[in-house]
């Protein structure tokens, strides 16, 4: 982020224009200048800094790379700092150095800055430095992403086809009932010929389009502009997501897929949490943020139960967040002490039960698609050309 400060520096009063993760952080760059700060403030953008400015994965699997090589911490960190050119991502590895050279510990220098990093990172790495297996934690943590990223890939990849049919096939249809029809209309009003009723519907469409064009085209302009204010509305306030994932589950098969999908994140969350060695109460808590808010509920419902002293098992089943493979998995786990293990083996199964959902999908609703498009333009192209197929007949 850009903060603009107001300093007591070697000539004065100046102002500065510095790049930092946080307010503190750019107080500190500040002040490692000789610059007294007066006043702090961010500068205007047009972009926010999130997440999206910095590559978490990729941070995470340089840094294991580098600790791995015997590199310590403040070392890794260095090198990653100095070899960075994205300037957003250069002042988010700048705070993580500065914190640490102001003493404070890994895990506290990554909540600075929970835009970038997740309360999940945190614990995990929180966990870590109680254990001294910072790698470790790492590990844990670039399985747990490259598995949400593979399943999230394979969903991008099955809707990539059938949004491109879309696409072409609603801009043959606008082209063909916006260009084409009006044409035709043009032709055939004068033909002193008896047309079919569904030509004459279609040719008075036409008609309409050629004598009043903005007044059809604007309401369409309006609705469009209307989905993308409101879609732009629902990604500033982070609820797009959960909008297109309400809308979805009452389709009939969806509800359930969408379901199965959130339970995997959760027990491949929680199971993650578990094996860094933190405890479930505090691992439930922070796999809040990885799920809905009507999930959300349901956990503050067996942190609730387990704090009564009953199994977890129970109380996941008690409050619906247990598959019947996850319950049973649950108890062997409980019974074994593995129950970390029995959720990863939980995570596993239902990963591959949404990979077989994504291709049956696949395979079933893009030959329905074609189908579809393919109906609605034959049908506009069969009755333009329909008064000319019985012109033709009574030239016969």
């Amino acid at each position: 982020m850009q903060f603009s400060i107001r300093a007591f520096g070697p000539a004065g009063i100046e102002t500065l224009q510095l790049e930092a993760a946080s307010a503190e952080a750019a107080r500190r760059e500040a002040l490692a200048r000789q610059f007294q700060p007066i006043s702090i403030r961010q500068a205007a953008s047009w972009r926010r800094a999130s997440g999206a400015d910095f590559d978490l994965l990729l941070f995470s699997e340089e840094l294991l790379a580098l600790l791995s090589a015997g590199l310590a911490l403040t070392e890794a960190l260095a090198a990653l700092h100095e070899k960075e050119r994205r300037p957003a991502a250069a002042a988010v590895l700048a705070g993580l150095r500065t914190s640490l050279a102001d003493g404070r510990r890994f895990a506290a220098a990554l909540a600075e800055q929970p835009a970038i990093f997740p309360p999940l990172y945190c614990g995990l790495m929180r966990s870590a430095e109680g254990t001294s297996s910072l790698d470790s934690a790492l590990s844990r943590f670039i399985e747990y992403r490259q598995r949400i990223d593979q399943i999230r890939r394979h969903v991008g990849q099955a809707m990539i086809y059938p949004a491109i049919l879309l696409a072409v096939g609603g801009l043959v249809s606008l082209f063909l009932l916006g260009y084409v029809v009006p044409s035709f209309a043009s032709v055939y009003q004068n033909a002193g010929r008896e047309l079919p009723l569904a030509s004459r519907w279609l040719l008075q469409w036409g008609r309409l389009v050629s004598e009043h064009a903005w007044a059809v085209a604007l309401p369409g302009i309006g609705i469009l502009a209307a989905v993308a204010w409101h879609v732009s509305s629902a990604t500033r306030r982070g609820r797009l997501l959960e909008s297109l994932r309400q809308g979805a589950a009452r389709l009939p098969q969806v509800g359930q897929f969408l379901r199965t999908f959130e339970l995997a994140r959760l027990y491949l969350a929680l199971g993650t949490l578990l094996e860094g060695g933190i405890p479930i109460l505090a691992a439930l808590e922070l796999c809040s943020g990885v799920v809905s808010a009507a999930v959300r509920a349901r956990i503050d419902e067996v942190m609730d139960h387990i704090r009564e002293g009953i199994p977890a098992s129970e109380a996941f089943d008690r409050c619906a967040l247990a598959t019947p493979v996850a319950l049973r998995l649950m108890r062997v786990g409980e019974h074994t002490g593995q129950l970390a293990d029995m959720l990863m083996r939980a995570a596993r199964f239902h990963d591959a039960e949404v990979e077989r959902f994504i291709a049956r999908f696949t395979r079933s609703f893009e030959p329905l698609l074609m189908a579809a498009i393919g109906i609605v333009v034959g049908t506009i192209v069969v009755l333009l050309y329909m008064p000319i197929f019985d012109l033709a007949g009574s030239f016969q």
